[in-house]
């Protein structure tokens, strides 16, 4: 079992900057990849940017050279920095993280944070 507490949203102007973050505690040695959801009302949940246990990274087309995601191994956290913030980025972010045991996948979910971006 793997247990995501997040912190950081809130809410800011267009423009304006956030840093969002990710505890993991409990299994976090089958971590595998870790990552940023959000959902817009109204919307899909989607991939915002995910973190591999090998340092690869992968973003969304829409937040490429504002968002940086970056982990901390001695803290379990990862993180996403947001620059340049726009409206349309206001959702639910949600941390998200893979782990593997044997055979078996398994997905993990934060509660969420409310990142609100006023125009």
């Amino acid at each position: 079992q793997v247990q995501l507490v997040e912190s950081g949203g809130g809410l800011v102007q267009a423009g304006g900057s956030l840093r969002l973050s990710c505890a993991a505690s409990g299994s976090t040695f089958s971590i595998k990849a870790m990552g940023w959801y959000r959902q817009a009302p109204g919307k899909q949940r989607e991939l915002v940017a995910a973190l591999t246990s090998g340092g690869r990274t992968n973003y969304a087309d829409s937040v490429k050279g504002r968002f940086t995601i970056s982990g901390d191994n001695a803290k379990n956290t990862v993180y996403l920095q947001m620059n340049s913030l726009k409206p349309e980025d206001t959702a639910v972010y949600y941390c998200n993280a893979v782990s593997v045991d044997g055979i078996f996948t398994y997905d993990y979910w934060g509660q969420g944070t409310q990142v609100t971006v006023s125009s």
